[in-house]
């Protein structure tokens, strides 16, 4: 069923468009909760209220849209307002392009799922726990920005609204975190060619 259909039969009250809204897009928005929550069981909370409130509000919805960018802010907004009511963590980015212009990959794809393969896939997997693991632990205002400006592409003056804070400041959080993971990717690539001359 396509989304326009979809949409369409949940506008008539028909449960069988929120069921294929579901298939389509139930991994990108937990991806998207656990990101800036860290917590799975969490993260899958948060996917089903906001479905739930997405059938609910469907008439709200304008079908000419888009489904996947309306339903995802309202998820990372449920996400953020959970940790900051928890006082949990926060975690992740998203770019939309492969590489940087220095050739280093871009985190979308350390954190996609790898194709399956021998090596890569235990150099990939290991590559994505070590950024994950470096993501957790920034401070929840670089998290949140991460999630906001690469995973929902939202852009730097929406991502300062969302977070309450001026542009500039968005753009030094970027900045910061990138320079962190670039760093963390350099270490990476070097233990990684250490390893394979011995």
């Amino acid at each position: 069923m396509e989304e326009q259909e979809a949409i369409a039969r949940l506008k008539q009250g028909d449960i069988r468009g929120l069921r294929a809204l579901v298939r389509e897009h139930q991994v990108q928005a937990i991806r998207t909760a656990y990101l800036i929550t860290r917590d799975r069981a969490q993260a899958e909370d948060i996917v089903q209220a906001a479905f739930l409130r997405a059938y609910e509000r469907i008439d709200q919805f304008d079908a000419a849209r888009p489904f996947a960018p309306w339903f995802l802010r309202s998820v990372a907004n449920d996400a953020l307002k959970a940790v900051t009511r928890d006082k949990r963590h926060i975690s992740l980015e998203g770019g939309l392009s492969h590489a940087n212009e220095q050739g280093e990959p871009v985190l979308a794809e350390l954190l996609a799922t790898p194709d399956p393969g021998p090596e890569e896939l235990v150099e990939a997997a290991e590559l994505r726990q070590a950024v994950w693991d470096a993501l957790g632990r920034l401070p929840i205002e670089q998290r949140a920005t991460i999630a906001l400006h690469y995973f929902l592409e939202l852009s730097v003056d929406e991502t300062a609204a969302r977070l309450a804070c001026p542009p500039g400041t968005v753009k030094w959080r970027l900045h910061a975190v990138r320079e962190h993971l670039r760093g963390l990717l350099r270490l990476h690539l070097w233990s990684r060619r250490s390893e394979s001359r011995r």
